[in-house]
């Protein structure tokens, strides 16, 4: 039974009392009836626009699930077709040189790129893509 079905019996089970309404108690319980009446269609209609406002939050979220696809897919097929060559742009890699024996901190784009030079000794460091996959986009 919805709130205003309730409300509606209560309302038909005070007019079957056959009150007089000319006493003062009865006009503020009928006053009473009404206000309950009133209250009971406002929270159907804020039911209703919620569950209006929740299927438009559903098309909306399916939506971003798509875009967020779309986009994450073009992001990730840059120069590697797998993700295992490089996980994140932003993480460091340890490179010693085997010249002086210095420790080099670089980022992943170099890594691509395939060579550096040493900043120490200016020896010429090469690097190259051990991935297992068959995946890899060859350049």
């Amino acid at each position: 039974m919805t709130l205003t079905e309730k409300v509606a019996y209560l309302k038909g089970l005070a007019e079957g009392l056959a009150l007089d309404e000319s006493k003062p108690e009865i006009k503020v319980i009928k006053t009473m009836m009404d206000i309950l009446d009133d209250l009971a269609l406002t929270v159907a209609d804020l039911e209703d626009g919620m569950d209006l406002i929740s299927e438009q939050l559903d098309a909306v979220d399916e939506d971003l699930d798509e875009l967020e696809g779309f986009v994450y897919e073009e992001l990730d097929d840059d120069d590697c077709c797998c993700d295992d060559c490089y996980d994140d742009d932003d993480e460091f890699y340890d490179v010693e040189c085997p010249a002086c024996h210095e420790v080099i901190g670089i980022d992943a784009d170099t890594l691509e790129e395939g060579s550096i030079e040493c900043p120490n000794c200016g020896e010429l460091l090469e690097f190259e893509c051990d991935c297992d996959c068959d995946d890899c986009c060859e350049d």
